[in-house]
């Protein structure tokens, strides 16, 4: 009697392949694994269940006969999830759900990509700091910018089903598992085909230990054959519907003082995950701030940009590099050892109209490190400029002071500040 054969892929920890994963299973059971970890897993059963009979079990006893595998209990802790609920605000206040938005397939995607980038912690009853559920849910209701923390068993509200070769990026693979809904369900983000096979996809996936973006079998490791396609309803008609496909820069008028959009909270956003945390003490928001404008050009600097392209606005290439995930992510701030000695304050007659020299420059270099250079047309230089005094200006209005102690020209105390190691 032949014995059919089938592939069960489950996801692993630290290595994903399959391999690792009927390794580990091996071990929990008690077993030596007989095979590299990293070799492909295949998992035997037989058509007719646990129990060969007569003819059957002899031939699977028998020396060189394929003999059926009972897999060990799956190793991994089941993916929980919360109930439906509000999102939260900053001291875990909830904030009123909206009713529902339309959003394109690339936002979608953008925002999901956003918790791959900050390495979000998978947790059922934390929550980001957009207020979505740190669990597979929270994050499908994120990325669909739903008004609410849903969970398995009501996000298909939200949805139209679709047949699974019909499944763009932005849609979702859902399995909601009534006999354990809690413990036993999850669902994924569809991200596009690996390849023409349709075998496998690219998900995006909240589960342990954090977001992730992997190519996954269809329609999922185990449980495959349950998992429901779903297009969110506001989702907008669009062209073409790749994964990279950018959202388009909003305009230029959508960002710097006064402006209060979306757009200016979704770029504070996408910076945070870029490196640019530490300019935001209460976290990205609609209106438009120096902790924006800071953030941005810090952005712009480690591109190597300097002069008009550092000026903390974003403009098209800004925004597409923040987009596609592509570009050097903003430099740490310096927090290292002994505090270095600043240089000696070389007097105010050195900074003056007319004057040149290196104590200039030096000064607007350091300026330019703080992230206070976006006066400078094409960097700092030893002549003493009005981009000087405006940047100097700057700094000192950052440090709370006004009137005659925010002139724009350095004293012993501006000096000071400005070369103290952070």
């Amino acid at each position: 009697m032949a014995v059919p054969v089938f592939e069960e892929y489950e996801p692993g920890g630290e290595c994903d392949c399959a391999g690792c994963a009927q390794a580990r299973r091996a071990l929990a059971a008690g077993a030596h694994p007989s095979a590299h970890g990293c070799r492909r897993a295949l998992v035997l059963v037989t058509a007719a269940g646990v129990v060969l009979g007569g003819a059957g079990a002899a031939a699977a006893s028998a020396p060189g006969a394929v003999r059926p595998v009972t897999p060990a209990a799956d190793p991994l802790p089941p993916t929980e999830q919360g109930s439906a609920g509000p999102l939260h605000g900053p001291a875990g206040k909830p904030v009123v759900a909206s009713q529902l938005k339309t959003t394109t397939r690339a936002e979608i995607i953008n925002r999901a990509k956003l918790w791959v980038a900050a390495k979000v912690p998978y947790s059922m009853t934390a929550y980001w700091t957009d207020g979505y559920r740190q669990d597979c849910s929270g994050y499908v209701s994120m990325a669909w910018d739903l008004g609410s923390n849903e969970w398995t068993g009501s996000l298909a509200r939200f949805g139209d089903r679709i047949a699974r070769e019909d499944l763009q990026p932005g849609d979702i693979l859902l399995f909601h598992n009534p006999a354990d809904p809690t413990s036993g369900s999850h669902v994924t983000i569809f991200g596009g085909w690996t390849d023409y096979t349709h075998t496998s996809y690219v998900a995006y996936e909240q589960t342990k230990p954090r977001t992730r973006r992997q190519a996954t079998p269809m329609a999922y490791w185990n449980n495959s054959a349950s998992y429901v396609a779903y297009r969110y309803k506001g989702v907008t008609a669009t062209t073409g519907g790749a994964e990279s496909a950018a959202t388009p820069f909003p305009g230029a008028a959508s960002f710097g003082p006064g402006a209060n959009n979306a757009h200016v909270t979704r770029l504070g956003e996408m910076l945070v995950a870029r490196g640019g945390k530490r300019f935001y003490q209460e976290g990205p928001g609609p209106q438009w701030s120096e902790a924006d404008r800071r953030a941005t050009e810090a952005f712009q600097l480690a591109q190597g940009w300097r002069g008009a392209e550092a000026d903390g606005l974003p403009g098209p290439h800004t925004w597409r590099l923040l987009v596609d995930g592509e570009g050097k992510d903003i430099a740490p701030a310096v927090t290292a050892g002994p505090p270095a000695q600043a240089p000696s304050f070389p007097g105010r007659e050195h900074f003056r109209t007319g004057r040149s020299n290196d104590h200039v420059t030096r000064l607007g270099q350091q300026l330019v490190l703080r992230g206070y250079g976006r006066h400078y047309a094409v960097g700092p230089s030893p002549r003493w400029s009005e981009a000087d005094r405006r940047n100097v200006q700057e700094f000192q209005s950052a440090q709370g002071w006004r009137g005659t102690a925010a002139d724009g020209y350095p004293g012993p105390e501006t000096w000071r500040r400005l070369f103290a190691a952070r």
